[in-house]
């Protein structure tokens, strides 16, 4: 068994230092030219915590939203806020009685919209409903129904538009199968049975099936007087579960190599009917670098990446016909957040979007699963890249890779920010667009292009 710990505070310098305070700005500068398609807001969410606020691990510090508005080829404003969370305000998860409270949370890794909701989330608690303009409305339970916490990485089928998420505790239930009807409605929940306390960050859909990670990384109470309760521990075992979306809760197990993986890029079913899913994995020991990392010196994680602690592109092959899983590394470079185009969640796709880091070199990269090629956006060794995510063109009939890449980069001393607009099919090309923003905008986890169309002006 190896565990890792983490120490009582992380210093968070550099392109990790929160920032101190909320600000707006209008009419940001713009190098380029916007496409007059780019219609709506990118939101980015990621830990922030207060002035004067220990960080006891990177991964806990309270959500703080960063917006840019676009419209008719102008970036019209930047705002920042603190997602006003109960816990912001002083409220624990954990009652006296041991009882968990999931409307209390930090709602710090991800923002995403349903059914005209925006939601920024956190899997440890409820989602924290915010506004268009960043304002928070307050925790969502889907009336009552919601009992569990929800991942930060909930899917959307593009054909049904219904929302496909789940919940991990460290009490059983350990795991939850939800799904939201298209309207926003929680119309399922079923029990996910596995062995003990993990944690199960992301998780992939099919047009048929849910796919879940049950991999080594595991809550134990002795950890959590250190700040962050979960570590590596071999000795639980690693598999990935198949469940078809007709029989909530029945899953088929498939034992993979150990390891652990953060991201999912994307799942299919092929034409033999088996659940092909790609993401960036981590081998055991690169999970035991990466996570103490994280836990003692954040900062330094990204430069040295490409020695220790870095996860590579990965796939794995889940045969129902003989129970087998087959895996294979798909290119040697680390790389973290992998992105698809939204129309194509669930179904075969040629191309995935990542972050690069190499010997402290960061980049945006473009995946080729079909020609086994990757084209990456270099941004040198004085900015670090976040999550690039795909905004379709309106084309009729548009290629899959027709559109941009949004993402916000920050210099490695945090003092300035830039929104990149890629163009898609080119990636290594200069940038569409660049929107210098106001201030330096610290690494974070996770955003999204959130349309008129879904929320409206």
């Amino acid at each position: 068994m190896t565990d890792t710990t983490t120490a009582a505070s992380v210093t968070l310098e550099g392109y990790l230092a929160p920032v101190p305070d909320e600000i707006e700005a209008h009419d940001l500068p713009v190098e380029g030219t916007l496409p007059p398609e780019l219609t709506g807001r990118y939101f980015r969410n990621g830990p922030n915590p207060r002035p004067g606020e220990a960080a006891r691990h990177w991964f806990t510090g309270h959500g703080m939203l960063h917006g840019i508005r676009l419209r008719d080829g102008r970036a019209e404003w930047y705002r920042n806020r603190w997602v006003r969370t109960k816990a912001l305000e002083g409220a624990t998860m954990v009652g006296p009685d041991g009882t968990f409270d999931r409307s209390v949370g930090v709602a710090n890794t991800h923002v995403v919209e349903h059914a005209g909701r925006i939601m920024a989330l956190v899997e440890s608690s409820f989602p924290t409903v915010v506004t268009p303009d960043l304002a928070t409305v307050g925790p969502c339970d889907f009336d009552g129904r919601l009992t569990t916490a929800m991942t930060a990485h909930p899917k959307v089928d593009p054909a049904t538009g219904e929302l496909h998420f789940f919940g991990y505790g460290v009490m059983p239930p350990f795991v939850t199968y939800h799904r939201l009807t298209a309207s926003g409605e929680l119309c399922v929940s079923a029990e996910i049975e596995v062995p003990g306390p993990t944690m199960m960050h992301d998780f992939a859909i099919t047009d048929s099936h849910a796919v879940f990670l049950d991999l080594p990384m595991t809550f134990s109470f002795e950890r959590l007087a250190t700040g962050m309760p979960y570590g590596y521990d071999e000795a639980y075992g690693a598999r990935i579960g198949v469940m078809p979306l007709t029989t909530p809760g029945v899953v088929t197990w498939f034992d993979v190599d150990p390891g652990y993986v953060f991201h999912v890029g994307n799942a299919h079913t092929d034409a033999s009917g088996r659940i092909v899913v790609d993401g960036a994995r981590y081998s055991p020991a690169d999970t035991v670098a990466m996570w103490d990392d994280l836990g003692s010196d954040p900062s330094g994680l990204a430069a040295d990446a490409a020695a220790t602690g870095a996860a590579r592109y990965h796939r794995w092959v889940l045969d129902p016909a003989t129970g087998k899983a087959t895996e294979t590394a798909l290119d040697d470079r680390a790389v973290e957040f992998p992105t698809v185009d939204d129309a194509l969640v669930g179904r075969g796709a040629r191309y995935r979007y990542a972050v690069s880091q190499e010997r402290g070199t960061a980049g945006i990269v473009k995946i080729d699963l079909d020609a086994g090629t990757v084209t990456e956006h270099a941004l040198g060794t004085g900015t670090v890249a976040g999550e690039a995510v795909f905004v379709p063109s309106a084309a009729p009939g548009r290629a899959e890779d027709d559109g941009w890449l949004l993402t916000i980069t920050t210099t490695r001393d945090g003092t300035a920010s830039d929104l990149l607009v890629l163009d898609a099919t080119d990636v290594a090309a200069a940038p569409v667009a660049t929107v210098t923003l106001p201030r330096g905008v610290p690494a974070g986890f996770h955003g999204s292009w959130i349309d008129d169309a879904s929320v409206g002006d």
